[in-house]
């Protein structure tokens, strides 16, 4: 087999959300959304593929005094050196062999404009999305059965050492999940009930806004519970948020963020004993909590100094890693420090996320009596496409429950053109329904007893099963920070 990258197309959308989404030290109230259009020659046969993402700031770079702008112009510059990347690569054997020669020469330029692994790896992951959309359609197979029969060339040694010689096949579930749990994200200004929206806050839209209101319409059972640096703050929250989950959810489980807002293993240690000083949060903890998502910054999280630390507190909850997770070798050097795992997002890759899922289930074979973790976490994704092409990873990973938020944060498909909302509602009818206001109707993500059916991500190429016109959408040559209107 040979495959070359033709050509590569980038366009974008406004967003703006329905309410507030805080996280960390950011707030989101809009946002541009990409789409990368990559044409791939397969054995002569040219396909296009297209993936796609919310470029979100304070997220990639936690850098407080950066501007807006200015992160949001170094998220589209890594992507189109990733582009460039691709339409230079010349003609590979495999796709892997492609990612791997975008990757080299992504890492090399990043390093050399100062950027983070986490900011110019997202550019590759992108081209690498779009690419594997692509080769699926060329080759007229789903994702699971690309994976499955590693039609994509993966070389797992080549990515951990410990993986030499075995096959993905041998790694991952038989069969895809057709329906995955929704963890729903509990944001840090997001009310608990109904009676907290202040009259001026309410979103008048018909979803619900408030977690009372979700966990009712939804059927939720699971939750991602975002923690304030302050233990008073954290306290407080918790015991309300166990007040109002136990009352609706006799079985239920969550997962707590700690956003990095910790430098050191010892603060974060303090603030744990804080909570479980609290005799209410403390029950809510043992009887629910699956593990705590990285709770120190990027910058010291897989230090020595943290491994150290991590290795003399025995009595430590399970603690995955999200954002330091920007290389290949992230994930083994955070399970020598004492993390138990990662998250998986489609914008820290594919093929990184599958070796991760390979490595974590071989450490279950080695110790299947460890707590490794690896989740599926979220970037407010959205459709047509981005959402699709994570819970179609998300189900080949075998993962059980995610977390989603986008429909949370955004209402709908209401962005897109409605030839567009009509071919997803068409297409994805098990994924999509059409809600209506009093001023308008659009697609909305269903879920139903908490759970998402994903029976017709699975049976598309790669998550989006709809030709995809890209036409209406701004070339990213020609938009503008000014129209998102943040000033």
């Amino acid at each position: 087999m040979r495959l070359r990258v033709k050509e590569t197309d980038l366009r974008i959308v406004n967003m703006w959300t329905r309410m507030p989404f805080r996280y960390g030290i950011a707030t989101l109230t809009a946002l541009p959304h990409l789409f990368a259009r990559v044409t791939l020659d397969v054995d002569g046969r040219v396909t296009s593929g297209v993936a796609a993402d919310g470029l979100a700031p304070k997220w990639f770079t936690k850098v407080p005094d950066a501007s807006l702008e200015k992160e949001v112009w170094e998220m589209i510059s890594v992507i189109q050196a990733a582009c460039d990347h691709a339409e230079t690569a010349g003609s590979v054997s495999s796709l892997f062999e492609l990612w791997q020669l975008i990757y080299g020469a992504q890492e090399a330029w990043g390093k050399q404009q100062g950027y983070p692994p986490l900011l110019w790896h997202f550019g590759v992951t992108l081209v690498e999305r779009a690419a594997i959309d692509a080769f699926c359609r060329a080759q007229e197979m789903t994702f699971a059965e690309a994976v499955r029969q590693n039609s994509l060339g993966i070389r797992l040694g080549d990515l951990h050492q410990d993986l030499s010689g075995r096959e993905i096949s041998e790694l991952l579930p038989a069969k895809p999940s057709e329906r995955i749990r929704a963890r729903h994200t509990v944001g840090l200004t997001d009310p608990l009930t109904d009676k907290e929206i202040a009259h001026g806050e309410r979103v008048d839209d018909g979803l619900p806004q408030s977690l009372e209101s979700c966990i009712h319409r939804y059927g939720l059972t699971h939750f991602k519970i975002k923690l304030p640096d302050k233990s008073d703050k954290a306290i407080d929250r918790l015991r309300n948020a166990a007040t109002l989950i136990e009352s609706c959810c006799p079985d239920f489980a969550f997962t707590v963020d700690g956003n990095e807002f910790f430098k050191e293993v010892e603060a974060f240690r303090e603030f744990w004993d804080a909570l479980k000083a609290d005799s209410t949060v403390r029950t809510f903890l043992e009887k629910g909590l699956l593990f705590v998502e990285q709770p120190w910054h990027r910058d010291v999280a897989l230090s020595e100094a943290v491994a150290t630390a991590l290795s003399r507190w025995e009595e430590r909850p399970p603690i995955i890693i999200d954002e330091s997770d920007g290389e290949v070798q992230s994930l083994p050097r955070a399970l020598e420090c004492g993390y138990v795992g990662t998250s998986h997002k489609n914008c820290k890759g594919v093929f990184k996320g599958l070796a991760n899922a390979a490595l974590i289930a071989h450490c279950r074979e080695r110790e299947p009596r460890s707590r490794w973790q690896l989740s599926g976490e979220d970037l407010a994704n959205v459709g047509p496409v981005a959402l699709l092409q994570d819970l179609t990873v998300d189900a080949v990973l075998g993962l059980e429950h995610v977390e989603r938020n986008g429909h949370h944060y955004f209402a709908g498909l209401s962005a897109m053109p409605e030839s567009l909302q009509e071919a997803v509602l068409s297409r994805h009818g098990d994924l999509y329904h059409r809600h209506e206001t009093k001023e308008a109707a659009f697609p909305t993500l269903t879920i139903q007893e908490g759970r998402i059916h994903l029976e017709s991500l699975l049976k598309a190429p790669f998550g989006y099963g709809i030709d995809l016109d890209l036409s209406p959408f701004t070339p990213v040559k020609e938009w503008r920070f000014e129209s998102l209107h943040l000033m």
